[in-house]
């Protein structure tokens, strides 16, 4: 017996919203699953950003009920040999592109049904070059939220495309992760977790420097900064999060903007001011 669908749809594109395009798939999906429920995780994902995108996805899909389809299109490779895939784990469902979007969910599944879409008669009749959110992935996903057996879309694979995945280590004294994302108010989410940052840091009071911002310690809420200040909290995701309280910091670290262009910037956690000082000289 299969996974049985819930007919929830979750979107996650880097379509942005002045365009037409989520609202095309969205007309899609509905065409061939018109009870089908769509839910918008985000549609301003940095554009092109695979890596990020795939994270978002890790964040976000355990909070559905089991039977969820989560549609993804970012995709830099459209058109290209890259494959379009659907995935099913013990819980869920999953349709996009063969990028590593996907990589984390695969990884940290028990087990996962990875198949290759190829079966047209899941796909719109024409199917374009540059859009195949709107002629394959997003058919497929109305399909599978109808109860459609995956493996009748296509052939079952065993080398989906991986995405390097860089955990923080330990360096001289120095917990080091990077930036992974910034959200829409600014905010630097990391790769350090909560657990990991408790083991390196013990009883020590933390120093954190991303780029051109330095904070210390850690706080519980923003409201324990004034207005501008600096901070760094464990967010809603487990991660360490680097803020200014009602400010961005993603412009503070020296980053510009937010998007593509925070992705891979050093973060340095020592465990005192003093170990900071002493690494500095």
């Amino acid at each position: 017996m299969g996974l049985k669908p819930s007919g929830i749809i979750t979107l996650l594109t880097d379509f942005g919203l002045e365009e037409p395009y989520a609202g095309i798939m969205k007309g899609v999906i509905l065409s061939i699953h018109p009870h089908a429920r769509l839910i918008d995780i985000t549609h301003q994902a940095a554009p092109g950003s695979v890596s990020g995108a795939a994270l978002l996805i890790k964040e976000t899909y355990p909070f559905f009920p089991a039977g969820t389809v989560h549609l993804a299109v970012v995709d830099p490779g459209v058109g290209g040999v890259r494959r379009a895939i659907a995935v099913e784990t013990d819980d869920h469902f999953f349709v996009g592109p063969d990028n590593g979007i996907f990589w984390p969910i695969i990884a940290g599944a028990e087990s996962a049904k990875i198949i290759n879409l190829t079966e047209s008669r899941y796909f719109l009749p024409e199917v374009s070059n540059t859009f195949h959110g709107r002629d394959i992935f997003a058919p497929v996903a109305a399909h599978l939220s109808r109860g459609v057996d995956p493996l009748k879309t296509g052939a079952p694979i065993d080398d989906p495309v991986e995405l390097p995945l860089h955990e923080p280590r330990e360096k001289d004294g120095v917990l080091i992760g990077e930036v992974v994302r910034a959200d829409h108010f600014g905010n630097l989410i990391t790769n350090i977790r909560r657990e990991m940052l408790e083991k390196f840091l013990g009883a020590g009071r933390p120093v954190i420097r991303v780029g051109e911002l330095e904070v210390e310690g850690l706080a519980g809420s923003y409201s324990e900064k004034g207005e501008g200040e600096p901070l760094a909290v464990i967010g809603s995701s487990g991660h360490l999060e680097i803020s200014v309280n009602l400010g961005r910091a993603c412009d503070r670290a020296g980053a510009g903007a937010s998007g593509r262009a925070v992705e891979g910037m050093e973060v340095r956690v020592f465990r005192s001011k003093t170990r900071l000082k002493e690494n500095i000289e």
